[in-house]
């Protein structure tokens, strides 16, 4: 039972282990030090429940229906892309610029722990959380038809397989959302959440084109 479960591991940590939208905003919110624990939660579980829908099968199902990727992916792709142009402004002109060179709220609590300036709620967080998630194909390849895939080679040890996989989402995603604040003294004037911000811009934006651009042609 070891074998599978530590397949299930590393196969998990290799496709979860790259710069994304998901993982970006995991980051984010863990610089801030903004609702940390409920962003890596829904990151984990999300994870855990498409792996369980890929080797249950439901991998077979989605084939049978392409345009419902379709759908998934111009939504997406739309999603990515506004989010990226919102990041976008942010690195054009933070927060705070116009009072006179203030710190933007970001730097503010990365630096402050309590993190009350400009505190954003909670419902708003994770309902980006869920669609940087659920409205992007990448991860369905990755966890329902990928990890299911391989999953099921492993016969009556596939849902072992299915635990390593999800071992690796949940110490991935808690693991960088608490891990990020080590990196908050760097992070602690304007200019450098500025350059953060058009990072994460030009990332997210790269990727909501990139989903749409096989299809463009």
């Amino acid at each position: 039972m070891l074998t599978p479960l530590a397949a299930g591991l590393g196969l998990g940590f290799s496709l979860i282990i790259a710069i994304g939208a998901q993982n970006l905003f995991v980051l984010r919110q863990g610089l801030r030090r903004e609702h940390v624990l409920a962003v890596a939660a829904v990151c984990a579980a999300s994870d855990a429940v498409l792996i369980a829908l890929g080797v249950s099968g439901i991998g077979l199902v989605l084939q049978a229906v392409p345009w419902l990727v379709g759908v998934v992916r111009w939504a997406g792709a739309l999603f990515l892309v506004g989010y990226g142009l919102l990041a976008a402004r942010r690195a054009w002109r933070p927060s705070g610029a116009a009072l006179g060179g203030e710190q933007p709220a970001e730097a503010a609590s990365a630096t402050r722990p309590s993190g009350v300036a400009t505190r954003t709620r909670l419902a708003p967080v994770l309902l980006t959380c869920l669609a940087l998630t659920w409205l992007n194909p990448h991860v369905y390849l990755d966890t329902v038809f990928l990890l299911g895939t391989v999953a099921n080679t492993h016969g009556a040890d596939r849902w072992v397989f299915a635990l390593g996989a999800m071992t690796a989402s949940v110490v991935w995603f808690f693991g960088l959302a608490f891990g990020a604040r080590l990196l908050g003294r760097w992070l602690s004037t304007p200019r450098a959440w500025r350059i953060l911000d058009a990072v994460i811009a030009a990332v997210m934006i790269a990727l909501g084109v990139s989903l749409v651009l096989p299809t463009a042609g």
